[in-house]
């Protein structure tokens, strides 16, 4: 009896590195990733975040010296998260012209005017009770924490900041900062929305490193990790309300989040690999269980092949220094 061969044999694009790498269909590069960066006022030395190995709060002294490092290793976006010593009820020194939102911003681009400045616009780690917004009776005031953003949306934007991130996850978020905006003249600053933000668990390495104060959680108005349906309405819905790019996070454990938003809408989409996410991989790689530059690779690979255009990770920087 005669041997039976496959005709269909896949192997024959495997077999060398010059044909592996011809024939793969996803690529993750540097101009695809937003670095976060940590920037706190009032103090003179760099404070390493435990939880995250090699994420350090950068002294407000620092940022221009830092942001020079990251544009001289090719990064190109940075997005800006403030540990204010100057917090209230509100927040409102986010909306203060002499602010901490307005330094960073304004830092960031006489430093380096071509760097993309994405400038997170929230409150808790401006506000004494580290929730997102004003607090009544218990709750966070949605429509009065709208005003508010619209007034540290404003600020940015005369700082300099390209984009406004909204990340308090209010209804009606976007539609508030856009209008602040357009009767303000900034027509041509972009919103960036944090358009579906799950109640997630992977956020706790957050908490250190930008100093939140918050007690409890805030799943009266982020999301369910559970909802798969209401997660794509809450992104159309910042479509529909003006925003430029749209976002997912976190970015691992809602790859199928990333795969019906990127189906249901032709805008730009970010996922942001979080805190939790890079600590995870941080940890097991320093225990020896993983090999920590092919897990980057492929899971940044895996959030771009989902559908993603922008990455937000702390890896950024790992990778444009070290060619990951």
């Amino acid at each position: 009896m005669s041997n039976v061969y496959p005709i269909c044999r896949p192997r024959r694009l495997r077999r060398s590195d010059s044909l592996r790498a011809i024939f793969q269909e996803t690529e993750v590069r540097i101009d695809d990733l937003v670095l976060p960066i940590f920037v706190e006022e009032n103090v003179s030395d760099y404070m390493p975040v435990s939880v995250m190995p090699g994420v350090m709060r950068i002294p407000e002294s620092r940022l221009a010296f830092e942001i020079e490092r990251c544009a001289k290793t090719g990064i190109k976006s940075v997005m800006t998260f403030g540990i204010s010593h100057h917090m209230d009820e509100v927040g409102s020194d986010t909306w203060n012209e002499n602010g901490l939102v307005a330094r960073m911003a304004q830092i960031c681009k006489h430093t380096v005017p071509e760097m993309i400045v994405m400038s997170d616009t929230c409150f808790c780690e401006y506000t004494t009770h580290g929730h997102c917004g004003v607090v009544h009776d218990y709750s966070v005031d949605n429509d009065a924490t709208l005003v508010n953003f619209g007034r540290q949306a404003v600020v940015a934007a005369s700082a300099g900041a390209d984009f406004i991130s909204p990340s308090a996850a209010m209804d009606g978020q976007v539609q508030a900062i856009r209008t602040a905006l357009d009767d303000a003249g900034f027509y041509e600053t972009a919103i960036m929305a944090y358009s579906t933000k799950f109640a997630s668990a992977f956020y706790g390495p957050f908490r250190e490193a930008g100093g939140t104060a918050l007690k409890g959680n805030r799943k009266t108005y982020q999301m369910n990790p559970m909802n798969r349906r209401e997660a794509i309405r809450e992104s159309l819905l910042d479509e529909q309300e003006g925003a430029d790019v749209l976002m997912v996070k976190p970015a691992g454990a809602f790859l199928d989040t990333i795969r019906d938003i990127r189906e249901a809408t032709h805008l730009p989409l970010a996922a942001y690999q979080v805190s939790g996410e890079y600590a995870m991989i941080k940890f097991a790689a320093a225990a020896g269980a993983i090999d920590e530059q092919q897990i980057v690779r492929e899971t940044l690979g895996a959030i771009k092949r989902a559908g993603a255009d922008i990455i937000i990770s702390y890896f950024a920087l790992d990778i444009a220094e070290q060619g990951f």
